[in-house]
């Protein structure tokens, strides 16, 4: 939950995801296919809340948490529900943004949340006070990074190296975001993309969405076991259940 991009590519879009986590935390189920409420998803699934950082749906909308809203805030348990299931919320619907809108987020930690629907592409921030959305333009490449984890010029930083990677890269596979996920960077391991500082908080898995046509698939890399973990999600037709 704590690096994030999109990048349109061609007929493709790609969602990818860093999650970095404290060591303690159990380690996470690989992506699997659930039917939920409003039809099928399919994410990877948090141990510890049950919940997750990254979900695509059948009808082929994308949700992806990062940690945190504007700033880096001090965290003030207990919360009313892990962000996690927010998430889960959200992306078993019909229409995530709808849903959204309709939520009330007192009680829950702050977070950013990015949103693929409809060929829409939104950023919604939760300050812990307001909600923030922001409409981006989903024919251009986007990144995000946890404020929780990264202040502003490392922020800047990482978002230089992305567009210097889409400048040697002008049409990218899955593969090619892939490696920049795990391997860009300038040998700081506290800032890296693929982070660690000092074995107590660091990048232990990526994931990443590619929605092309009537498909969508999720790519898994389970770096700290070191394993690879892909499933397909065909898309379907739904009637609207929000």
């Amino acid at each position: 939950m704590c690096t994030v991009s999109y990048l349109p590519a061609g007929d493709s879009f790609f969602l990818t995801s860093n999650r970095d986590e404290k060591h303690f935390r159990s380690d996470a189920l690989p992506p699997e296919i659930h039917s939920l409420y409003s039809g099928r998803l399919l994410y990877p699934r948090d141990r510890d809340a049950n919940g997750t950082w990254v979900a695509l749906h059948e009808a082929g909308h994308a949700v992806i948490f990062l940690n945190g809203g504007f700033i880096k805030h001090e965290p003030k348990p207990p919360y009313k529900k892990s962000r996690g299931l927010i998430l889960l919320e959200l992306a078993d619907s019909f229409a995530p943004l709808k849903v959204l809108r309709k939520m009330r987020w007192q009680g829950i930690e702050p977070f950013t949340a990015v949103i693929f629907e409809k060929g829409n592409l939104v950023e919604c921030r939760w300050d812990g006070t307001d909600r923030h959305e922001d409409l981006k333009d989903p024919s251009q490449p986007h990144i995000w990074s946890s404020v929780t984890l990264y202040e502003p010029g490392i922020i800047e930083k990482r978002n230089q190296w992305f567009a210097d990677w889409l400048k040697k890269h002008p049409l990218p596979a899955g593969e090619d975001i892939l490696h920049f996920h795990e391997f860009t960077g300038d040998g700081d391991d506290h800032n890296d993309l693929k982070m660690n500082r000092n074995g107590f908080v660091y990048t232990v898995s990526i994931t990443s969405i590619a929605i092309r046509g009537n498909q969508g698939s999720m790519e898994y890399l389970d770096l700290k076991n070191n394993q690879r973990h892909k499933k397909v999600l065909s898309f379907q037709q739904h009637s609207p259940v929000y």
